[in-house]
């Protein structure tokens, strides 16, 4: 081998290869032609390809978990704030030198400030509800029949029995996993507990009363499905012992992003001394580990898709040192280190590019039907993936951050990039004359 190729080596030993001038543009078709021929299998670099598979698998499945596991955070951060403000209001008004009595007149002073869609007065208080099958801890809030109505994810929301007439029915409305709970539903009675009832001679006699159960409501958020129990105003003034007052008026925005300005704005026309609070201050903790918690999983799956950038990396060492032989042939025929570099520079793309886009299609088609797949898997195993007691929410939600999806794609492809640089210059800084001596 060495006889064979001595003459040809000799002769440009002297030169400098990539000096001569090829005649052919930057990433002309032969450079492809050869880069599509490296990365095809044969027997002899089998075990190059074989690395070259492992890392487009990689790359595939780093991108589709990555925007699954994204797809899927914003969902559940997007139904949570969706059910937690949609149901408890975005600024809440309570007052500071008197009990609420004059909440009517406050409530619609409110209502006319820009911003405000509409103010709910509330009478909150915590009880025990029982029937003959269980018990379990409730928050009762007393609110009038109209308001209840105007509440989204309340009045749309029913699935037994009815709202009509709440005001002067007696009647209670429960959300559905506390009936369940209870083994009750709509026309049946069940009772409720107070610890704070009349004073006696003997101490506080704790209150207990059996109410109608009139409505069913499903919100789809097990912590409010399991605990809510509505109650008429003037009843649970009277249940409560308030004199003809409130505890607080939640108010609802066009905009819950944007609770600010129409907070200002409560202060600035406010008609009494009163004490306020938005939804952020109350739910600071609970979102903020939901944001930490989505960029550390950020973080950690990123890890996937370097780990399959490095594969791309020893992928091509191993190739390079392979075509040892074919290099130097390439450059002593007057290839330039700037093809040889394109060469493998196609051939490490290549990789990444295409299980880059592979995992984009599979990631977005999972994020899309993970409903149907997450059933279809309980079909499958027999078992309940998704258990709503534990996850808050009723069903897995998936929101597609297109944003987030062109970060996760152009991110994928610089690594992918950066991997092949190392032994694309490698390949191009190769001797030819030590090159052929070696093959």
């Amino acid at each position: 081998m060495n006889a064979a190729v001595e003459p040809i080596v000799g002769e440009g030993a002297g030169r400098d290869a990539a000096d001569m001038p090829t005649g052919t543009r930057p990433f002309a078709g032969f450079e492809w032609l050869l880069a599509g021929r490296y990365l095809r299998t044969r027997r002899r670099e089998g075990f190059v390809s074989v690395i070259a598979g492992f890392s487009f698998l990689g790359i595939m499945l780093g991108v589709m978990t990555l925007i699954v596991v994204m797809s899927v955070m914003n969902g559940f951060r997007k139904e949570l704030l969706d059910k937690i403000v949609g149901v408890n209001g975005h600024i809440f008004v309570t007052p500071i030198d008197r009990p609420l009595d004059d909440y009517e007149m406050v409530a619609n002073r409110l209502k006319q400030i820009p911003g405000v869609k509409f103010a709910i007065p509330l009478v909150e208080g915590q009880a025990l509800a029982s029937s003959q099958y269980g018990n379990g801890g409730v928050l009762v809030r007393g609110v009038r029949e109209a308001d209840l109505k105007s509440v989204p994810y309340i009045g749309g929301n029913i699935r037994r029995g009815t709202l009509d007439g709440f005001d002067t029915s007696g009647g209670i409305a429960i959300g559905s996993r506390l009936a369940a709970a209870l083994s009750v539903t709509a026309g049946d009675s069940i009772q409720l507990f107070s610890p704070k009832g009349a004073s006696t001679p003997f101490g506080t006699a704790p209150r207990i009363k059996t109410y109608p159960i009139q409505a069913v409501f499903e919100i789809g958020m097990t912590e409010f499905d399991a605990s809510f129990v509505f109650m008429p105003l003037t009843e649970s003034q009277a249940y409560f012992g308030r004199d003809s007052d409130v505890s607080v008026i939640e108010v609802f925005v066009d905009n819950p992003d944007r609770t600010q300005s129409v907070r200002d704005a409560i202060e600035a026309d406010a008609p009494r001394p009163l004490v306020l609070s938005d939804w952020r201050q109350r739910n600071r903790s609970f979102f903020s580990a939901l944001e930490v918690e989505r960029n550390v999983m950020f973080i950690i799956l990123t890890l996937i898709v370097l780990v399959a950038a490095l594969n791309i990396v020893s992928g091509l060492i191993m190739l390079v040192k392979d075509k040892t032989e074919d290099i130097a042939i390439m450059r002593t025929m007057g290839a330039s280190r700037g093809t040889v570099l394109r060469v493998f520079l196609i051939t490490g793309a290549a990789i990444g590019v295409v299980g880059t886009l592979a995992g984009l299609l599979l990631g977005v088609l999972f994020a899309n039907n993970i409903k149907s797949i997450l059933a279809f898997l309980n079909w499958i195993l027999g078992a309940d993936l998704w258990n709503p007691t534990v996850r808050f929410l009723s069903d897995i939600p998936s929101v597609i951050d297109w944003r987030e999806v062109a970060t996760v794609v152009v991110m994928a492809l610089v690594l992918s990039l950066l991997a092949t640089l190392y032994p694309a210059w490698k390949a191009a800084r190769l001797d030819p004359v030590q090159a052929l001596r070696m093959g």
